[in-house]
């Protein structure tokens, strides 16, 4: 398993400035490429793989315009290049859209290879660098002179703070943390808007709507950029208030989601979740902003590597199964059930169900009865999970009797 470590940078003045040129041309080489692999195939109808755009980068460091891609180190460049071409990659597989050209305003970023820095006895060296870059480390329990990274990628945000993230290899560097202790428990979660989770259990983990708590301070600092003159000094110290509150509501959402899903990681053998189309809600203008700030992508991606990393179980279950409108008790379907409807009583056996708490359970049984026919519920030896990722595709309807009732 991979991990990376993001720990703060406190580089100098000259490290700044060398950190900032490199920047500047990994967005150069980034932009121009991508203007000429977007001009070669609808004028020639070519396709540019790798091999073409790194010849091409080659070529622009030739030209006496841009002699100055020589200054910095290479290995950035040639980094650029990779990414660019795996973006690629994913937008024809329709993974991600096309790729887009990277502004000077937006995040900055530069990314090492092995062998364009040197990482010993806990400090970094960068390629083009006299003098080790400062950082301060934020893990007490992993010691940084046992990491060896495999890559260190070096960023700065809209706000001015440097970070460095170092990729490295569980298996080999750190200490497998091992199984964690059985709980014998397992839970279904509700993601949801009004509350941001509803277990199965019955417990309301409360939104706490971050971005609308900061919103009004938010909106005061963009009027006062706008009212800024355009390229004045006035209008980036503004710019970077801006970015700072943004930033805020970024590490407010993170620590909320890594607390939630780091505690039901921790309770529980396996969890349940619904597979949902996160993407296609936020289409929806008047939940967008709702749903964007939840998280919920974030809260899945957190939760698949923490139950792999600490040997639970995760389960997803079909996006179209009924959760919310199937009876947990006898399992009658309703015919129609509208979103303000936050309870509702069951026509067949009388049981009045709370809307999110009823559909927790049902997400329960749906998941177990799609871990028996394909997984176990509990994992022994490996820490390391692979979620029945075939069983995702199947609507989880076995296990709960669907009782039509003349519908």
């Amino acid at each position: 398993m991979r991990t990376a470590y993001k720990v703060r940078v406190y580089p100098t003045p000259e490290q700044a400035a060398m950190l900032s040129r490199t920047f500047g041309c990994v967005r150069v080489v980034w932009n121009r490429t991508l203007a000429w692999r977007h001009a070669r195939y609808h004028g020639e109808g070519a396709k540019t793989g790798f091999t073409q755009a790194n010849a091409y980068l080659t070529a622009m460091k030739a030209t006496e315009e841009l002699a100055w891609l020589n200054e910095v180190s290479s290995v950035p460049l040639q980094q650029a290049i990779r990414h660019q071409q795996v973006a690629f990659t994913n937008f024809f597989a329709g993974r991600a859209r096309y790729p887009r050209y990277k502004s000077r305003t937006g995040r900055q970023s530069a990314e090492y290879t092995r062998s364009a820095f040197r990482y010993r006895d806990g400090r970094l060296l960068l390629a083009k660098m006299d003098v080790p870059l400062a950082f301060v480390w934020s893990w007490p329990g992993i010691d940084p002179v046992t990491i060896d990274p495999t890559t260190v990628t070096i960023s700065r945000d809209p706000c001015g703070r440097w970070y460095a993230s170092f990729a490295v290899d569980l298996a080999v560097d750190v200490e497998d943390p091992g199984q964690a202790p059985a709980t014998g428990r397992v839970v279904g979660v509700d993601v949801g808007v009004t509350h941001f989770a509803v277990t199965s259990d019955g417990e309301k983990i409360a939104n706490p709507r971050h971005l609308a708590k900061r919103e009004r301070n938010l909106a005061r600092y963009q009027r006062r950029q706008a009212r800024k003159k355009t390229g004045s000094a006035n209008r980036a110290k503004a710019r970077a208030k801006v970015a700072r509150a943004h930033r805020k509501v970024r590490a407010s959402r993170a620590d909320f989601l890594h607390r939630t899903s780091a505690r039901l990681v921790g309770d529980h053998d396996v969890i349940v979740i619904e597979d949902l189309n996160v993407k296609g809600m936020v289409r929806n203008p008047s939940l967008a902003k709702a749903i964007s700030d939840c998280g919920w992508g974030a809260f899945r991606r957190m939760l698949e590597y923490k139950t792999a990393k600490y040997g639970r179980h995760l389960i997803v279950i079909d996006r179209w199964f009924p959760s919310s409108k199937t009876c947990s008790a006898c399992g009658h379907l309703l015919a129609e059930l509208s979103l303000s409807s936050r309870t509702w009583q069951c026509p067949s056996c009388g049981t009045r169900h709370d809307r999110d708490v009823n559909a927790a359970k049902n997400i329960l049984a749906a998941g177990l009865a799609v871990s028996a026919c394909g997984g176990d519920v509990r994992h022994s030896g490996s820490s390391r999970v692979q979620s029945p990722v075939k069983q995702e595709l199947q609507p989880a309807r076995a296990g709960i009797p669907v009782l039509q009732g003349g519908e």
